[in-house]
C-alpha cells in the first residue's frame, strides 16, 4: 500500500502491517507526518497533522555540492 505524502508529494511505501491501522505516519522524504485510517489494505482517510512546517521542495530535495579535494 502507498500514501502520497500531502506536505510533497512523495509515494510512501507502508508494509502489509499497516493494512488495518489507524495512526501516525512519517514521511521519508520531507518529514511531514500524517494521521491515516487503512481497512482492509485501502486508504480511508489521510491528514497532515498540524503545527509542523512542511519544508519547501527546495529544502527537501536540496543537492548538496561535492567537494573535491587534491
Amino acid at each position: 500500500m502507498k500514501v502520497n505524502c500531502l506536505g510533497c508529494g512523495y509515494k510512501v511505501a507502508l508494509a502489509e502491517s499497516y493494512d488495518d491501522y489507524e495512526g501516525p505516519i512519517k514521511c521519508f522524504a520531507c518529514g511531514a507526518i500524517m494521521e491515516i485510517a487503512a481497512h482492509e489494505g485501502s486508504i480511508r482517510e489521510v491528514r497532515l497533522v498540524t503545527g509542523l512546517p512542511v519544508p519547501s521542495d527546495e529544502k527537501v530535495f536540496k543537492r548538496t555540492p561535492v567537494v573535491r579535494r587534491s
